[in-house]
């Protein structure tokens, strides 16, 4: 298997397909790259890099606690290790924190950000009762439950949900609830304004508990472009794959042409497609 070797001794298995601009999926806890299976056609045109975050899926964890700066600083080591200079970064949910923490970590790395039903803080009583669920179901030993529940609510056919819920079983469970207690914890909303690469947010239009979130993004980040998915909640990399990919490849496109657009634009043109 493709892995890298950590200095704590934990191994990171990545995969990495197609060429061109490097675009780094970053998974919520548990889930694991097959999160981003059907992201895999976007390597078509862009270096495709999926990953499994320690004490995930086919990644062990060893040495240092399980922080959200641990977690970017192994990005930044996986990077180091495949000799990819600058990313676009994209994480879906928790995974979104991460990716905003490497992002202001290591803003020489980075030329876009991208936040599929991202946040930067758990501040609204739904989203940490989402929390709070998955950190009591693995302490209870709930693992299996979790992983039948994560399976069901992201895949499309029965095939996917299993491969799903299989690969969430992987998961360390001690790792596994350390990163929901740090998820739950992290906010680097005061911080925000120092991001000056573009950011995409892009949300379910029916996700609707983390709309403020969107906001607080859009009013903290200088240049940012948001879309909504219509009709869809916050599933989006596994449930709406089609329409995703497509808003992923025009936002590449924009940093390509190094003029991403700010607040309208791409942002603008995504929302009037899907939100007829």
């Amino acid at each position: 298997m493709p892995v890298i070797q950590l200095n704590d001794e934990t191994e990171i298995y990545y995969e990495m397909n197609g060429s061109g601009k490097p675009l780094l999926f970053v998974h919520p806890p548990g889930m694991g790259l097959v999160t981003f299976k059907q992201q895999i056609p976007l390597s078509e045109h862009y270096k495709v890099i999926t990953y499994d975050m320690r004490g995930n899926g086919n990644s062990n964890s060893a040495g240092e606690e399980v922080s959200v700066p641990l977690l970017a600083k192994d990005i930044f080591l996986l990077l180091q290790e495949l000799n990819v200079e600058k990313i676009v970064i994209c994480g879906y949910s928790n995974g979104g924190s991460i990716a905003l923490e490497f992002a202001l970590s290591y803003p020489e790395k980075v030329e876009g950000v991208i936040l599929l039903g991202g946040f930067p803080e758990v501040s609204t009583f739904l989203l940490r009762s989402e929390f709070l669920l998955g950190i009591y179901t693995v302490k209870m030993r709930g693992l299996p439950f979790l992983a039948k529940v994560l399976g069901k609510a992201h895949g499309k056919s029965k095939q996917y949900q299993n491969e799903i819920e299989n690969y969430v079983l992987k998961a360390n469970p001690k790792i596994l609830f350390n990163m929901y207690v740090q998820g739950l914890k992290y906010k680097c909303t005061d911080r925000l304004s120092e991001l000056k690469v573009p950011v995409l947010l892009v949300d379910g239009s029916r996700d609707f508990y983390l709309h403020k979130y969107q906001r607080i993004l859009e009013t903290n980040i200088k240049n940012t472009s948001k879309v909504f998915i219509s009709k869809a909640r916050h599933q989006l990399p596994t449930k709406h794959a089609k329409e995703l990919n497509q808003i992923i490849d025009g936002f590449m496109k924009k940093i390509h042409e190094s003029s991403a657009p700010s607040g309208t634009g791409l942002g603008q043109a995504a929302d009037d497609k899907f939100l007829q």
